[in-house]
């Protein structure tokens, strides 16, 4: 099973260039974010007529998730239980009065139990956004530890656009980035209770070490200055970390006219 992730940054836009890929790839199971469209809007057709089933939620022109599979798509499931909201009227009651965003989506896909998952950005640090983005980590962790406590066979898949760079290892420099969000260590604390809570980066076995990046800046030829960070992640559970072969980040597919500013990561995992 070949497993990836890409934040598109807008399927309408990129769905030509997402099938060619997954058509070039041999991807079985694309997790998306950022599709930016409501349901009704979504490119299902161009998908099917792919191979691909597709589970989507979108509610507006932001954020969206959809898991697209050749080898099934079932139980699929619309945000995690007690997944918070944001209201971004509320101002500092953001979370009295919550809206839940298109963020999350589930489905269970040849045998593993997939999520597409885009973490809220949090903006600046002293932002609300910040808070929510917390927030909406915590309760992610909490649903993650009941799912493997409930299973530790359990094959599962947290994929997607975490917006945490881990490890000062995963930004270009760290100084630069000295004071934002993506690298406060509240946010990497909550990077590292999903990895205690038993799911595993399964990028850094096979690639330790600086310098391997999925997202590049679109302003101050961040991409061909080697200027990037790592933020999209694939983290498995203990039975499907055990599974993997290969993982990588095609950094090819950030080149080109009208790319998006985010590269796929992929994983193999054995049968």
């Amino acid at each position: 099973m070949r497993l990836a992730t890409w934040n598109v940054n807008s399927i309408r836009s990129r769905v030509d260039r997402v099938l060619s890929w997954l058509d070039r790839s041999d991807v079985d199971v694309l997790a998306m974010q950022e599709t930016k469209c409501r349901d009704d809007q979504f490119p299902f057709e161009r998908f099917e007529e792919a191979g691909y089933e597709v589970a989507h939620v979108g509610h507006s022109q932001w954020n969206g998730v959809a898991i697209a599979s050749r080898i099934g798509l079932t139980d699929v499931e619309t945000g995690f239980p007690h997944q918070p909201g944001f209201d971004k009227d509320a101002g500092e009651s953001l979370l009295s009065a919550p809206v839940v965003e298109a963020r999350a989506i589930g489905a269970t896909c040849g045998g593993v139990r997939v999520w597409s998952l885009y973490v809220p950005n949090g903006r600046a640090l002293a932002d609300p956004h910040y808070t929510y983005k917390l927030e909406w980590l915590a309760a992610l962790r909490d649903n993650g530890t009941d799912w493997l406590a409930q299973d530790p066979a359990a094959q599962i898949a947290l994929v997607g656009d975490w917006n945490i760079a881990p490890t000062d290892d995963d930004v270009w420099s760290p100084e630069f980035f000295v004071g934002k969000t993506h690298v406060s260590q509240p946010e990497r604390d909550a990077f590292a209770a999903m990895t205690a809570a038993g799911y595993a980066d399964v990028m850094r076995p096979i690639h330790p070490g600086p310098g391997i990046y999925t997202y590049w800046d679109y302003t101050q030829l961040r991409f061909p200055r080697k200027e990037g960070m790592r933020i999209d992640f694939i983290l498995g559970s203990p039975a499907l970390a055990a599974r993997v072969t290969d993982a990588n980040v095609d950094r090819e597919e950030r080149k080109g006219k009208g790319a998006s500013d985010h590269a796929p990561v992929i994983t193999d995992l054995a049968d």
